[in-house]
């Protein structure tokens, strides 16, 4: 939308409602929360490198971890900048983000990669929808949110085009692996 053509530019929770999020405590969330996931998808690769480092797949993965890198060092800064206090079950995602990415790597390279698009996958939407929430008053916030939403899913395309959909169980896999992804947002949002 171009602000110089617009009569109203919307700003981040101006239809607040009594009971609803203040703007702070949305932004607080959405960093909390953005930086918990970066944390897990970093430690998610990590684990799949423990197994797979060394395979025909590693280097692809060391690529995807280095943009998960970089999103975990951008939130960081806006933990600090915006004094939001990290989630308290990094130690919890520390362990399980390993373990997620080892043990789909120890079922072989295609599971390794259907766990990249389950998790991409709902961390794509979960991304577009945190931008949606954010007004003119937040532009480069947003726009941070929608460039690595893009990233994310250009990992799930890749995870696709290794082959990700022949996993094994690949179906069960996938419900699996978001229904955890989906519970973990949920929880570092509000823990």
């Amino acid at each position: 939308m171009n602000e110089e053509c617009s009569d109203q530019t919307k700003k981040t929770a101006e239809n607040w409602l009594h009971g609803d999020l203040t703007k702070e405590q949305l932004i607080a969330r959405i960093i909390r929360v953005d930086h918990a996931g970066e944390y897990g998808a970093k430690r998610i690769y990590q684990g799949q490198l423990a197994v797979l480092g060394n395979s025909s797949v590693g280097d692809t993965i060391r690529e995807m971890e280095a943009h998960e890198q970089h999103h975990l060092d951008t939130f960081d800064q806006l933990l600090v900048e915006r004094r939001v206090r990290p989630t308290v079950l990094t130690p919890f995602w520390h362990v399980a983000g390993f373990a997620l990415g080892a043990v789909t790597a120890m079922m072989g390279k295609r599971a390794a990669m259907a766990c990249t698009v389950a998790v991409e996958e709902v961390i794509e939407e979960h991304y577009y929808n945190q931008a949606k929430q954010l007004g003119e008053d937040e532009s480069e916030l947003r726009k941070t949110i929608e460039k690595f939403a893009e990233e994310e899913a250009h990992h799930k395309d890749t995870g696709l085009e290794h082959e990700a959909e022949l996993a094994p169980a690949y179906k069960v896999l996938s419900k699996a692996i978001k229904s955890g992804t989906k519970v973990a947002i949920w929880l570092s949002e509000r823990i």
